[in-house]
């Protein structure tokens, strides 16, 4: 469940439980160990998850020597640990993401036959290093620089379930991703909840506009991805770093949310439309190629339909590659969930849909400006028939070729375009 920093976490769970021997397996029926990495952000994702624990409760009855953890940003919430501990006994054991460096021994514990484990006490200051990490792919790899979260946005859950924000050391990082290049990855993607703050903790001095750089000057041929980057702390100079170096995708990730500045404010965003506004348009001026994406909630509490009109205005200026579109969830908690919310959720629904077939005609426009256009690409697997890889951008390309080209970067001739993803024909190896 969840996003990228929990698909990261869910790399060391799976080197912990190699190095203690177990084998990875994706049905819990006859699973040993079974963990649920949660997530938080929405109703849906938390309501997904007391059903996946309850259907566990037939595979335990069949297996009971079967152990059940529960763990990720649903595991920070008080309510949650206290619903598990009282209907679903079942469960043997609750951490939250600042005990996930203590996972081996939860695990040892509850094998030993003691009580239920719940590991569910903030501890913001610590950072492990050296976890081993068991990753999907050895082309690509997720590397965490920092953890956690200062800005409190109303909605958001983040800064409740997995603390402040906090930084790992420079060299600790660079060290981490000059292995991964020695060791054949072609595409790191830099994780944090918002990693325009990264070094704001740190004596050093260096921020993430550094960070870049430096990761970009190691030897090899690769490519820098990075997520979340929040609208306050993006600035010209991470800009001017991403045009500069040819390793850093030309791709941001830029979450709006609003196109109101009254909505904007009351979301305790920091910024208002026109500052981000002047920020996309630096972004685009420097980098000419940029694609750019961004996150955006529908039927924000009190959201009149003039502010919603404001945000469908912000799309069609900016003309986004795509965007990843919610309506709005309340979290328990959180200053949003208590705000008055008169707009009925019918008109939420028209709202969303209406916002969909805006984007979704700007997508299909974006997209079929390719097709003709021969682009690098990484290929990264195979889909039934047909090969997949990825722009520099982050565009999904499906094509016809043999699986000796999975791993390598090579220029696909655009031939086709969907609102969704690009086709292509022609192939030239260019490693």
């Amino acid at each position: 469940y969840g996003c990228q920093q929990n698909e990261a976490d869910s790399e060391k769970l799976r080197g912990y439980l190699a190095q203690c021997g177990y084998a990875i397996c994706q049905e819990a029926e006859g699973a040993d160990v079974v963990i649920l990495n949660t997530c938080a952000i929405r109703e849906h994702a938390e309501q997904r998850v007391f059903g996946n624990l309850g259907a566990l409760t037939h595979t335990k009855r069949r297996h009971p020597a079967q152990k059940i953890f529960l763990c990720g940003c649903m595991a920070g919430e008080t309510k949650v640990s206290d619903r598990v501990r009282g209907s679903f006994p079942h469960v043997d054991g609750v951490f939250s993401t600042h005990h996930l460096w203590q996972f081996p021994e939860i695990l040892w514990n509850v094998l030993s036959g003691k009580k239920r484990q719940f590991f569910i006490t903030d501890e913001p200051g610590s950072i492990a290093e050296g976890i081993p990490q068991v990753r999907d792919s050895r082309r690509k790899a997720w590397v965490s620089i920092m953890y956690g979260c200062n800005n409190f946005c109303t909605y958001c859950i983040v800064p409740y379930v997995r603390g402040r924000e906090r930084s790992r050391k420079f060299e600790d990082i660079l060290a981490e991703c000059r292995c991964l290049i020695e060791n054949g990855a072609k595409e790191i993607t830099l994780l944090g909840q918002n990693v325009n703050s990264y070094g704001k903790d740190l004596p050093e001095g260096k921020d993430f506009s550094d960070l870049l750089a430096a990761i970009a000057q190691l030897p090899g041929d690769f490519l820098i991805r990075f997520m979340t980057s929040h609208p306050k702390d993006a600035s010209e100079k991470l800009f001017d770093t991403m045009a500069k170096y040819p390793k850093i995708a030309k791709q941001l990730h830029l979450p709006f949310q609003s196109g109101s500045s009254r909505v904007l404010k009351a979301m305790n965003r920091h910024y208002d439309r026109e500052t981000y506004l002047q920020k996309v348009n630096y972004a685009k001026a420097v980098m000419p190629e940029l694609v750019l994406t961004s996150d955006v909630i529908v039927g924000f509490p009190g959201e009149t339909e003039e502010e919603f009109e404001e945000t469908i205005s912000l799309i069609q200026q900016v003309h986004y590659d795509s965007l990843f579109t919610f309506i709005f969830s309340p979290r328990p908690g959180t200053p949003a969930a208590k705000m008055e919310d008169p707009t009925p959720k019918e008109e939420k629904n028209r709202r969303f849909d209406r916002l969909c077939a805006v984007q979704s005609a700007i997508s299909e426009e974006i997209h079929a400006a390719y097709v003709g256009r021969t682009l690098r690409c990484l290929v990264d697997g195979r889909d039934k028939d047909m090969l997949t890889a990825r722009t520099e951008g982050g565009r999904l390309v499906r094509f016809k070729g043999s699986d000796g080209l999975i791993g390598g970067y090579h220029d696909l001739t655009i031939t086709g375009a969907t609102t969704w993803s690009l086709t292509a024909a022609s192939v030239t190896s260019n490693q």
